[in-house]
């Protein structure tokens, strides 16, 4: 299908809107300023809309002007990975995985999900970790394959994103040993008298917990709110408080951290999902992901 715009009109305008104006963006292009301010007028007149208008002694952008830009950055930032996704796919026999971990997800979850894959010989896996929104941002521009979180994608007329659930794992409570026994007498009830560790709510599981308290009656005695799991685990492990942690990787927490299993926290459960652009996924590495969940159900 033909454009019915030219690219490097298109190019002109971005690094104009970047730089705040027409002689600063001539500047750094080392083009005459009179050759840039008809470029991007030849780029108005082929989408037919203005996109810049004065500011004071600079340029602002249109709401026009505000859509092209926000495709403009998408497009240069594509082009801009482009020599390095070349080089790679050409410098050595690599499977590349690249994975976007929601910061609210389990560090020990996020390693249990990942261990279909890890065997494989040519692995290169590049994790990223952030806040959900942003890597759904990035995995709909295509830079990571698939994205882990504990919540599926919101439906967004403008983003097709597909969840596959990955399964799900009841929560318990566990403590230190310095915790443990007046923890245990009368649990749950002693929740409200026991200091108690919490993830913070960008995390799903937070408004479950705050929900299983409200049912129980319990007021509890939150000294601590933490966005990593790890560091969650590790103030918990020190004596701070009690913390809760699915029961998925209950082995691995006793392994890793010094701390007992007081209870479960009934009826709450944190759930896993893989979250891609692909109704029907093709990257092998993440069907292999796909299909372990599939088999361990």
């Amino acid at each position: 299908m033909r454009t019915t715009f030219n690219y490097k009109h298109l190019y002109y305008f971005w690094v104009v809107a970047k730089e705040g104006g027409i002689t600063r963006a001539a500047d750094k292009l080392d083009m005459a300023v009179q050759t840039v301010s008809a470029q991007v007028r030849e780029l108005e007149r082929s989408l037919g809309y203005a996109l810049l208008k004065p500011a004071g002694r600079g340029l602002v952008l249109t709401d026009a002007g505000m859509a092209a830009m926000q495709q403009a950055d998408q497009i240069f930032q594509l082009g801009e990975d482009l020599p390095a996704k070349v080089r790679d796919a050409v410098s050595s026999p690599t499977v590349r995985l690249a994975a976007g971990i929601s910061d609210g997800l389990p560090k020990l979850v996020v390693r249990r999900l990942m261990q279909p894959v890890m065997s494989e010989p040519n692995l290169r896996l590049l994790c990223h970790e952030g806040e959900f929104d942003e890597l759904l941002g990035d995995l709909a521009l295509h830079r990571l394959d698939v994205v882990l979180s504990d919540r599926p994608a919101p439906s967004n007329a403008n983003i097709k994103l597909y969840n596959h659930a990955l399964g799900s794992s009841p929560v318990s409570w566990y403590g230190s040993a310095a915790l443990f026994k007046s923890a245990k007498k009368k649990f749950p009830a002693s929740l409200a008298d026991v200091p108690v560790l919490l993830p913070t709510g960008h995390t799903a599981v937070r408004a479950r917990l705050d929900h299983w308290f409200e049912q129980h009656g319990i007021r509890p005695r939150i000294v601590g709110e933490f966005e990593d799991s790890a560091l969650l685990k590790t103030f918990g492990e020190s004596g701070m408080g009690v913390f809760p942690a699915v029961e998925w990787v209950h082995d691995e927490l006793l392994a890793h951290y010094d701390v007992q299993r007081l209870g479960p926290c009934e009826g709450v459960k944190e759930n896993f999902f893989a979250i891609g652009t692909e109704k029907k996924v093709h990257h092998p590495l993440v069907q292999r992901l796909l299909q372990a969940s599939d088999s361990a159900h």
